[in-house]
């Protein structure tokens, strides 16, 4: 699942050259808000979740370490960052495991602002959303928040063909290098030194698949968000280089709610940054072998 690429999408990936940047927001366009879209799909107010005693986060599924299903269980490190969420709030975390979309606007239309076409309606809550600030104006019906990671972009690699320096991307122009298809490592690395380096790049249904190829031998590095690369292959022979050109290789992560539910939105928010500042959020990275980075609030 193409969540990685997704970033791309937003304007959080790759500058080659001088170009100018947009100023934030300079070319958004309003979008109608769903003020009066019935209740089931706008979700339900903070005093409704709190009565009821329970709140339903969307998590994406098949997605480890982050969210994936564990027999009939939901787990994985949003998981747990849910259920301190609603912890705090005294009521009980419910889990929503969905497919990812088309891109990311798609993904907070369906589980946040409007529902799916077939399925149900939205979640209170949606967890693992990359936040970008130039996104946020074009997302009105979204309140971004709660601020808990910073994912970066990282290299494995085998300690065999690399024994003395770890590789940069430049290296690949002699040496095989596997990216999941269509990510931010496809798009950065094909467009790299005027494309040198397409004959090398060995691309991957799934960045499981291209683990799978790193340990087979057939392919001798591998780029991907370092979370992942972590979970797959236990920290070893894993570096985060410099990547040339590649405006944003880190991107904060955090959560979404329905525009109207402010208060919800700012109740989580505090109780995330207390988290963040206890370091409750960092325990539950180190626990499964993880790097963590604290947001910038």
């Amino acid at each position: 699942m193409r969540r990685a690429g997704r970033v791309l999408a937003l304007g959080l990936a790759l500058t080659f050259g001088g170009g100018s940047a947009l100023a934030r927001c300079e070319d958004y366009v309003p979008q109608p808000k769903p003020q009066n879209a019935d209740r089931d799909y706008m979700g339900q107010t903070l005093d409704e979740i709190l009565d009821r005693g329970f709140v339903e986060f969307a998590v994406y599924a098949d997605f480890p370490p982050w969210s994936f299903a564990e027999g009939d269980t939901a787990a994985g490190v949003d998981v747990e960052i849910g259920r301190l969420i609603a912890d705090g709030m005294g009521v009980e975390a419910r889990f929503r495991l969905v497919a990812a979309a088309e891109d990311l606007a798609a993904d907070l239309r369906n589980w946040v602002w409007k529902g799916p076409l077939v399925g149900g309606g939205v979640a209170n809550v949606m967890l693992h959303v990359p936040y970008d600030s130039d996104f946020t104006c074009r997302i009105e019906q979204v309140m971004f928040t709660g601020l808990y990671d910073v994912e970066t972009l990282a290299i494995a690699y085998d300690g065999a063909v690399f024994p003395d320096d770890a590789p940069l991307p430049a290296y690949f122009r002699m040496h095989r290098v596997g990216v999941e298809n269509d990510s931010i490592s496809d798009f950065y690395l094909s467009a790299m030194a005027g494309g040198q380096l397409g004959p090398n790049i060995s691309r991957f249904a799934t960045l499981e698949g291209a683990m799978a190829a790193l340990a087979a031998g057939e392919v001798t590095a591998l780029m991907g968000p370092r979370a992942q690369l972590e979970a797959g292959l236990g920290g070893a022979l894993l570096h985060v280089p410099p990547f040339p050109g590649l405006m944003k290789p880190d991107w904060p992560i955090g959560l979404a709610v329905h525009h109207s539910h402010r208060d919800l939105g700012y109740m989580i928010e505090g109780i995330v940054a207390e988290a963040v500042a206890d370091g409750r959020i960092g325990a539950i990275f180190e626990a499964r072998g993880l790097s963590w980075t604290a947001p910038e609030w």
